[in-house]
Formats: structure tokens, C-alpha cells, sequence
């Protein structure tokens, strides 16, 4: 799974800024519209890379494949605020399969092998529940939730 970028994407750089506070939820958004929220076991959302008006992010989803095994799925977001609006780029990769105990070791690893310290995720348990996810979606701030389902509003 993959959505094509329409620029290439710029390298972190480390720092402090407002970042891009509606990139997540629009990247859980698109990632629960994609896998849809019941085939979702489980999230872990990366704290993001910010430069700026920049940022960089990773969300992993331990989906359902049978049984124990689990199937992961990364969201990895580059986005950045300018004069002419947002610009997000968001790929969806397929990393393949492994027993549902595995992955949290595996995002151990991601921390410790990361380019950058990310810190460690926030674990989500979503057990397949479409009310579990529209829980996480309505916890972010101030609009960002609607901006996610509906896309940016028409300046006022």
C-alpha cells in the first residue's frame, strides 16, 4: 500500500516548532480509512520529528491476519505548513507477518535503531472496535479531529 507523494520529501533535521499539529490525525484517518478500524489490533504512534513549521511521523498498526500472527502496517508521514497551505505526503507500507507477541519488540528495536531518537510510542490497543478508534480520532484538539474527516475548511 502506498500513496504517491507529489514532492520530494525533505530530510529531518532535528529542532522545535509548532510542527504540522493536523498531520497525525490525518494520517490515523487515512490509515483506519485504508486497513479500516476492524482489522486494527493495535497502534503505536511514534512521537514526531518537528522542524519548524515541519514534521515527520510514524504510526505502526499490528492488524489481524489469524489467529496470533499479526500483520504491520506503517504510516509514515512527511508534512510541512507553508504560505500556500499544507503539503502531506503520507506512505503506507506492508512489513509482513509475525506473532502479535513479537511486535513490541520490534518497535523496541525501531527506537533503538531510529536515525533520530524518537521516544518511545503511545501504545493504542483497538481490538478490531470502530468506537475504539473514533475514541483515539476525537481526542485530538481543537478541530483537528473534524479537519481529519473532512479535510481543511474554506478560509472565513
Amino acid at each position: 500500500m502506498q500513496i504517491a507523494p507529489s514532492r520530494p520529501s525533505p530530510a529531518p533535521e532535528g529542532g522545535d516548532g509548532p510542527g504540522v499539529p493536523e498531520a497525525l490525525p490525518r494520517t490515523l484517518r487515512e490509515l483506519g480509512r485504508r486497513l479500516g478500524p476492524a482489522a486494527i489490533d493495535r497502534l503505536w504512534i511514534f512521537p514526531p520529528l518537528v522542524r519548524g513549521r515541519r514534521e515527520w511521523g510514524l504510526v505502526a498498526a499490528g492488524c489481524f491476519e489469524g489467529g496470533e500472527a499479526r500483520r504491520l502496517v506503517t504510516a509514515r508521514y512527511t508534512a510541512e505548513r507553508t504560505g500556500r497551505g499544507l503539503y502531506l505526503d503520507t506512505r503506507l507500507l506492508d512489513e509482513g507477518v509475525a506473532p502479535s507477541d513479537r511486535l513490541p519488540r520490534v518497535m523496541e528495536g525501531v527506537v533503538r535503531r531510529g536515525p533520530e531518537p524518537l521516544g518511545s510510542p503511545r501504545t493504542v490497543d483497538l481490538d478490531g472496535g470502530t468506537d475504539a478508534f473514533e475514541s483515539l480520532m476525537s481526542g485530538f484538539p481543537g478541530g483537528l479531529f473534524e479537519e481529519a474527516v473532512a479535510g481543511p475548511r474554506a478560509p472565513d
